[in-house]
């Protein structure tokens, strides 16, 4: 596995590069995240020994099995319930699915001062977790009012369609409440995420390949 997660890796580099450049922007301003959903710890091990540190899992207790891979900075991405705060505290840098004050008000109680991100439903779809794009404002004061590192905004836009007016929207989003991280774009949209201002890509089919289950 070791080769081919250092030749994906390369391959995604090089993609989000390209896309950096079309925008004008340094390349080096965007962080790769690679999405672990189902992967297992020894090609998760591959790919942060191929360079990229930076991991995110989008559930508790698939994260809890990989705490054993070594180098690695834990980006939780998904929905997140208040009961799995205190077994992940001590692993995760950067909780990215941050969408109300009950979530983060456990979060800074088990690791205070922690990194977040907040969530947003740009596409306002019932069935997503992320906070409503009105309810921004409130929830940045209330999670920073805990002593938070409100470090910017992250969405997942609807499925269908262009996803490059939700990224748009998220990038005012954030200039309008004066955040400088922007998490948006995944396998299929990434390089449209750069080119609207991504500061984070949460990439996993193209390292890993197509997902077991």
């Amino acid at each position: 596995m070791t080769g081919e997660a250092v030749a994906r890796v390369i391959e995604v580099r090089e993609r989000i590069a390209t896309a950096a450049t079309r925008a004008g922007r340094d390349p080096a301003s965007i962080t790769l995240v690679a999405a672990t959903k189902t992967v297992d710890p020894g090609r998760v091990q591959a790919v942060v020994d191929a360079g990229v540190v930076d991991v995110g899992e989008n559930r508790a207790q698939e994260l809890l099995t990989k705490t054993v891979v070594s180098g690695a900075r834990w980006h939780f991405l998904g929905r997140l319930q208040r009961n799995k705060v205190r077994a992940l505290a001590p692993w995760v840098g950067c909780w990215q699915s941050v969408d109300r004050t009950e979530l983060g008000a456990e979060i800074a109680r088990r690791a205070p001062g922690a990194r977040v991100l907040i969530e947003v439903n740009v596409g306002r779809e019932p069935q997503k977790g992320g906070c409503m794009p009105g309810d921004v404002a409130p929830l940045v004061e209330q999670l920073r009012h805990d002593g938070l590192d409100v470090a910017g905004l992250m969405t997942v836009p609807p499925h269908d369609g262009d996803a490059r007016p939700w990224f748009a929207e998220l990038r005012e989003l954030a200039g309008a409440h004066g955040l400088a991280e922007l998490s948006m774009g995944m396998t299929d949209d990434f390089e449209v995420a750069v080119e609207e201002g991504a500061t984070i890509v949460r990439v996993g089919r193209a390292i890993f390949g197509p997902r077991s289950r």
